[in-house]
């Protein structure tokens, strides 16, 4: 079952995938607020309810999911139900994907990263990443409302960074977006430290550093590539280049 927040269908240029309410906004919010700024249409998908979080309860992890939502203007929001901490991979599940991939017709996704402290993130990355290849596949039939769904294979497929520090293949600039951002990010206010907030069971992230080693992060992204903040991201294949003058734009940089 799944709960929707939005239109149900239609094109959309992005659709950002998270195991558990609130991946998404922690780890790529700036850069969905990027494309949204550039004027496409931007969707989320969390696999599970958030259902075995220490803090807070399914229906305030809906709730602020929702809100979330409406912060960071995306089109719609589905919240599956495959299972928090029971995020198996197997047919049915993958068939989930695939209807939701389809439904959208996304030209990108973004998923957790194959390589990460939680097994759902990693289980979900492996589940999404076969979706996004399993969704072009003719002979794949997929039904929503007891239509028969076309094919449609996504162009890009990009993992975003949680938890381990990995050295990412592209950075994204997002001095413009970041601090709205965070209005995604704090729309889940069950999970984050809050000043005078009753005292709850500890978690990596109600640490009240969390938030401020995320911006550190940004912060670090964006040194390498010369700007205030960046988000980064891994490729699961090489990059190829057909406009060379759109991926290499003329630079205004200082020589050094």
């Amino acid at each position: 079952m799944a709960s929707q927040t939005g239109p149900r269908t239609g094109k959309l240029y992005a659709l950002a995938f998270g195991a558990h309410p609130d991946d998404v906004e922690l780890s790529c919010g700036a850069t969905l607020l990027k494309i949204v700024g550039e004027g496409h249409a931007v969707a989320v998908c969390d696999l599970t309810k958030g259902e075995m979080g220490t803090l807070g309860t399914p229906e305030t992890r809906k709730k602020e999911a929702e809100r979330a939502a409406q912060v960071m203007r995306y089109s719609s929001r589905t919240m599956l139900d495959l299972g928090d901490s029971k995020l198996f991979y197997n047919e049915e599940n993958l068939a989930e994907i695939i209807r939701i991939i389809r439904n959208h017709r996304p030209e990108t996704v973004f998923a957790n990263p194959p390589d990460e402290r939680h097994p759902d993130h990693v289980k979900a990355s492996k589940l999404v990443t076969d979706a996004v290849y399993y969704a072009g596949l003719r002979q794949l039939e997929t039904r929503m409302d007891g239509v028969v769904q076309q094919p449609h294979r996504p162009g890009h497929l990009l993992y975003y960074i949680q938890f381990r520090h990995l050295d990412p293949d592209i950075i994204v600039d997002v001095s413009d977006t970041f601090l709205e951002s965070r209005e995604g990010v704090l729309a889940f206010g069950s999970q984050f430290y809050r000043e005078g907030a009753r005292e709850e069971p500890a978690t990596l992230i109600n640490r009240k550093e969390f938030l401020t080693g995320l911006e550190a992060r940004a912060r670090y992204f964006g040194e390498q590539i010369g700007v205030q903040y960046g988000e980064g991201f891994l490729l699961p294949s090489k990059m190829a280049v057909r406009n060379f003058t759109s991926a290499f734009p003329s630079s205004t940089d200082t020589m050094r």
